[in-house]
């Protein structure tokens, strides 16, 4: 049994950048934010984005699934282990397809067998049971973002930018008093973000990003083709929302006879225009904007969203809070959250009927 009070949790993520794994400590109640705790960063080489992006859109059982899967695990066992203080693991794995109302959910990575690693329980496989029930099972973030909002004090709606591999947002209205109250919180996926640009450095340039978007900077935007995507059926969705990674994989054809700069150029402002679109269904205007995510470090991407957007665009490391970090401690966040039985998502975040609390636990042959 986990202990009451505060406790301190460990989380970890990896994202669909392929950038490489997260991890980070968090002292929660499962409600409030107590203290930040370490954190560590483990990158994944070349190889491991080649094992893991052949996995991409695929299944339990289909080919190379397997192998992103051991993968996964492996990496995740060797950052986790350095953390000898966490009571509790929370375990988001690595997202392989996502098709709600389709076949639904998977996240490479077993929770049961992380735990045998690590001798701790280990909570894991958050997104099932919001899709089992209606939900979009995306982004489950936000109930760690409305504690945010309450560790920073706000007094005003703000939203929370996650520019990830898929752009989300996160609508918070902090004068609440919790996330599944209505009228807290409303997020969607608002498009794609840095998927599109490190596919093309990839394929392009053998790069893993357009780094301080120094590519995007040479280029010419072709505002044609950003007017014609904002056009797609996804943009005119009322949220809740959500993407998988290759939802728009016909972007890097869209751009093919672009120039690199160009492409990037174009790519970036696609990104951009996404999250002004989607800004559009906040309940009343947020008073600021927090980036967190590896988008933040782009700064043709962060200019692009102060021209786009109607309020100060900020990262989140302007308010104390750690951008690279924000959804590991998410997932350590929603660990204590479900182990107490508190729900993680609610209608207004992923769409689901009613507040649903998800996740599996793995624990150890020691731990009851």
């Amino acid at each position: 049994m986990l202990k009451t009070g505060p406790v301190w949790a460990l989380g970890a993520m990896s994202g669909t950048s392929l950038d490489g794994v997260d991890a980070a400590m968090l002292l929660t109640d499962g409600k409030a934010i107590f203290e930040f705790g370490e954190t560590a960063y483990q990158p994944y080489s070349d190889k491991d984005r080649q094992v893991i992006s052949a996995a991409f859109g695929k299944w339990p059982g289909d080919a190379g699934v397997e192998a992103a899967t051991e993968l996964v695990e492996a990496i995740h066992a060797e950052v986790l282990s350095g953390f000898k203080k966490a009571e509790l693991v929370g375990f988001h794995g690595q997202t392989l397809a996502h098709d709600p109302g389709g076949r639904g959910t998977h996240q490479a990575g077993d929770g049961q067998r992380l735990a045998e690693l690590l001798n701790k329980p280990v909570v894991w496989d958050y997104r099932s049971s919001d899709v089992e029930m209606g939900g979009q099972g995306a982004p489950l973030a936000p109930f760690f973002h409305f504690a945010c909002a309450k560790w920073i004090k706000a007094d005003a709606p703000l939203v929370f930018l996650n520019l990830g591999g898929v752009g989300n947002v996160t609508w918070v209205d902090p004068s609440k008093s919790a996330p599944e109250e209505e009228g807290a919180l409303l997020a969607f996926d608002t498009g794609p973000a840095n998927a599109p640009i490190n596919d093309l450095v990839a394929q392009r340039l053998g790069q893993d990003c357009d780094r301080d978007g120094q590519l995007a900077a040479q280029g010419v935007v072709d505002m044609a083709l950003v007017r014609a995507f904002l056009k797609r059926g996804y943009f005119h969705q009322v949220p809740p929302k959500s993407l998988d990674r290759n939802k728009f994989g016909d972007l890097l054809q869209q751009v093919s006879g672009h120039s690199d700069a160009d492409a990037v150029a174009t790519l970036t402002a696609i990104a951009a225009a996404s999250v002004g679109k989607g800004m559009e269904h906040c309940p009343v205007p947020p008073e600021r904007v927090l980036v967190c995510g590896g988008g933040r470090h782009n700064r043709v991407l962060m200019a692009l969203l102060a021209g786009v957007l109607k309020c100060p665009v900020l990262p989140v490391e302007e308010v104390g809070l750690d951008g690279d970090m924000l959804e590991a401690q998410a997932f350590a966040y929603l660990a204590v959250r479900v182990m107490r039985g508190l729900p993680t998502s609610a209608p207004m975040t992923t769409g689901v009927a009613a507040a649903v609390g998800g996740g599996k636990v793995g624990r150890p042959g020691n731990i009851t």
